[in-house]
């Protein structure tokens, strides 16, 4: 073993997995904290719409970095939620498994939450569809408007 490999094996060993207590708190937390995450991404996904809309660069590119910045924290804090379930439960957890943990009462509110959740994330990835769809658009008439059609009439 060399010099750095009892000094690195000390490092890992301080850095403990949480308790199962602490794991469960980490992954409410997480839900909590992207429940506002979302809420965050679909009034940043209208504000780029409208910006898109009125074909403002500058306001799109900060809406950008703005969108990208929250979603890599999001990804993050999905990622803790994954190692949080495994630690609870074992390989390949589900939330039905992580909701189970819980006693009656706070198990319902866990369900309510992450159905409005899951219901925030499916509403976002309409809204980023849908900004896509427009951005795609606008930028296939630019290119006929710079270009000019690529064909004008179809072979019958």
């Amino acid at each position: 073993m060399t010099a750095a490999g009892p000094a690195a094996a000390g490092a890992v060993a301080s850095q403990q997995q949480p308790s199962r207590q602490q794991a469960m708190h980490m992954l409410l937390d997480g839900i909590a904290a992207d429940m506002a995450a979302y809420a965050t991404l679909q009034h940043l996904l209208e504000q780029q719409f409208e910006a898109a809309v009125r074909h403002q660069r500058a306001a799109l590119e900060q809406l950008a970095e703005a969108v990208s910045a929250l979603v890599e924290a999001m990804e993050a804090r999905r990622v803790q939620r994954v190692a949080c379930a495994v630690q609870l439960l074992g390989p390949a957890p589900s939330m039905a498994q992580v909701f189970a943990l819980l006693k009656p009462e706070p198990r319902a509110r866990l369900q309510q939450q992450w159905q409005e959740l899951e219901q925030r994330v499916l509403e976002c990835k309409r809204l980023g569809k849908r900004n896509s769809d427009l951005l795609v658009e606008q930028y296939t008439i630019m290119q006929r408007v710079l270009h000019g059609e690529d064909q004008i009439y179809e072979p019958a």
